[in-house]
């Protein structure tokens, strides 16, 4: 538990603080003005029409007196005008800024989250694979929703409560310095209270805002695993682990609004008794005298003719008890918003590091152009030291030179890795699960960067090419589909977003998906949810592969393709990618390996290492590895 504390809490709170205040208010000055100005008037008019109170009850003692030279009904009038006028002021003032600062507070929450988008979709892939999918949400969802409250209810309040303080304070002055005396030593004991109670509630509140995080990740990964759960009768784990994430949640959330909810009660009594000392303190000084009590320059000024001393002391009284509730009420409800203020800026921290993350390098210079080389094909624009460009041809030849990789420093993946694909050439890649083989076809995308070695593609180090223009040269199919909210048509054209429906249609035919497709409620138009789970999972593989046909790269990528897909479909998808691997470089990883028989070449991977290689006649006559897969007297694991 200590752990997800230290992870949670907020860095550099005052620097987040700044950064989210000039994020949001920057955007909107003019907005800004005017909610402070809003709020100006509203946290005045409250204290100005508390001030109003002292003289319409001097007025009605000296009346009762028969000290007024006016009736009752000339000196409560006006005054209670005067204040309903006050208060009316105060309260559109109060309805002006709310509304206000609503919309700086959505629009700002928008554009947060539309740049937090925009940077993930350029994010390397290392990222997201140190980062839970729960995680991530959370930063959607949690941690934007903390920063809500923030801007539409914390600051206002903290502007607002400022302003009251200072004019609450200004008036205690001039009412009394006594009673002010009293309402301070009360208010030390409050705002000690808040800072040894508030720091207990803030470390709890971080716990439970990580807590979250971590639950979400649970749910999402138990929500798409529920059928390998009940194949596995693995419910009663399941409830076990839930458990142990949702305790952890339940004594987070428990500690920090225990803590949350001792404060206000203790605050509140704290007020109270504030109020009934300043009411004591306040009838002695009435029993014996102004001068006794220290009363500052409000009698001394307004004592004249038409005001006693008795009458000004009580006027007085009865203000600085609404004073000095006006001016508690600031205090507690800054304590009250205090886990606020931690959970947003724990909150905000955790999505400016996300935005702060280096966004994955695009890469070198050189670019892929069609048709500027010569018409219809395929070319790298490569620029040269004077201005000029070189195109070369793109023709599919990569190279692996001595390539050595890990995912860390500590554990290599691929050891020396040399190998070579000519143009048009089929190379497979078969041997044991983490051998290197997905690895390796990762590096040519750059996925990842390798620690030493070179790969080249058309003789270009791709570490030279721009990783936009790399990856549009390459079509690739993975092991793991996932189809996109949206038709049937849409998905396919997610290979390339210019093609036209028949292109689709025509990709389709050659991936032999169209006649499930047709077969479909609405055909091509057919709406494709929660990653295709109307369709089976080789459905879900036939569009996957007629997406990458579609996309017309010169360079195929075909991770474990027909592994979903059964024996008659897989030969005849064979036969009509046989068609699209015409004049392309296809790189292939199977387990099944009658699918890599009419292979180029065949690499046997072993531990990051390839063991052998030749085409499948030359590593039968091996008698090696290969052979003891192929004849059945060693298993693929």
């Amino acid at each position: 538990m200590p752990k997800a504390s230290k992870s949670a809490r907020a860095k550099a709170p005052l620097k987040t603080l700044k950064r989210l205040l000039a994020y949001s208010f920057s955007r909107n000055k003019l907005a800004t003005c005017f909610v402070v100005f809003f709020v100006l008037i509203a946290s005045v008019a409250n204290v100005i029409a508390a001030s109003r109170v002292s003289v319409i009850v001097d007025e009605l003692i000296l009346i009762s007196n028969g000290d007024a030279s006016t009736n009752l009904w000339e000196v409560i009038y006006p005054n209670v005008i005067a204040m309903a006028c006050i208060y009316l002021a105060g309260s559109v003032s109060s309805f002006s800024y709310n509304i206000i600062m609503m919309y700086i507070a959505q629009g700002t929450l928008k554009k947060m989250r539309d740049e937090m988008f925009a940077k993930m979709q350029y994010l390397p892939l290392r990222y997201f694979d140190t980062h839970t999918h729960g995680d991530l949400m959370s930063l959607y969802t949690n941690d934007v929703d903390t920063m809500r409250q923030l801007l539409t209810q914390t600051i206002p309040q903290i502007i607002s409560s400022a302003i009251t303080l200072v004019a609450v304070l200004v008036f205690m002055i001039m009412y009394s310095v006594t009673l002010l005396l009293v309402v301070l030593a009360v208010l030390v004991a409050i705002i000690f209270a808040t800072k040894y109670i508030g720091s207990r509630s803030a470390k709890n509140f971080l716990i439970q805002q990580k807590s979250l995080g971590n639950l979400n990740g649970f749910v999402e990964e138990m929500t798409e695993g529920q059928k390998v759960i009940k194949v596995f009768c693995h419910e009663q784990k399941a409830r076990e682990q839930f458990k142990v994430v949702n305790d952890e949640l339940y004594e987070a959330g428990r500690k920090a609004n225990s803590y949350a909810f001792v404060l206000g009660p203790i605050n509140n009594n704290l007020g109270y008794l504030q109020y009934v000392l300043v009411a004591i303190v306040g009838i002695l000084i009435m029993a014996l005298g102004s001068e006794a009590g220290l009363l500052s320059i409000y009698c001394s000024v307004l004592n004249a003719d038409k005001f006693n001393r008795v009458a000004c002391v009580a006027g007085m009284l009865v203000s600085f008890l609404m004073f000095s509730r006006q001016f508690n009420m600031p205090v507690m409800q800054v304590s009250q918003q205090f886990n606020a203020i931690v959970m947003a800026l724990a909150g905000a921290e955790r999505i400016f590091e996300m935005v702060d993350t280096l966004p994955e390098d695009k890469g070198g210079d050189t670019v892929l152009t069609y048709g500027e080389h010569e018409a219809g094909k395929w070319a790298w624009k490569k620029p040269n030291t004077d201005g000029s460009f070189e195109y070369i041809p793109l023709k599919g030849d990569i190279r692996f030179n001595d390539v050595v990789f890990g995912y860390t420093d500590e554990k290599v993946i691929l050891k020396n890795i040399s190998l070579y694909a000519k143009p048009a050439q089929k190379i497979a890649f078969v041997g044991s699960t983490g051998a290197g083989k997905t690895t390796i076809t990762n590096l040519i995308n750059r996925f990842y960067d390798i620690q030493s070695g070179t790969i080249t593609y058309d003789g270009l180090d791709i570490r030279s090419i721009r990783k936009d223009d790399l990856r549009k040269s390459l079509g690739v199919v993975l092991q793991d589909t996932h189809l996109f909210t949206g038709t049937v048509m849409e998905n396919i054209r997610y290979g390339r977003l210019n093609a036209s429906d028949e292109d689709c249609i025509k990709a389709a035919k050659l991936a032999n998906a169209h006649f499930f497709i047709s077969h479909l409620p609405d055909g091509y138009n057919t709406m494709l949810k929660s990653d295709g789970a109307n369709l089976s999972q080789g459905q879900r593989q036939l569009l996957a592969i007629a997406r990458a046909m579609v996309s017309e790269c010169p360079v195929l990528i075909l991770d474990e393709a027909t592994s979903s897909i059964d024996t008659r479909t897989e030969k005849l998808i064979e036969q009509g990618m046989d068609k699209l691997m015409e004049g392309r470089t296809v790189f292939v990883i199977a387990h099944r390996l009658s699918t890599v028989r009419n292979s180029h070449a065949i690499m046997v991977l072993e531990h990051g290492e390839i063991i052998e290689r030749g085409s499948h006649e030359q590593l039968i006559e091996q008698r090696g590895k290969y052979y003891q897969l192929y004849t059945g007297a060693f298993e693929l694991e």
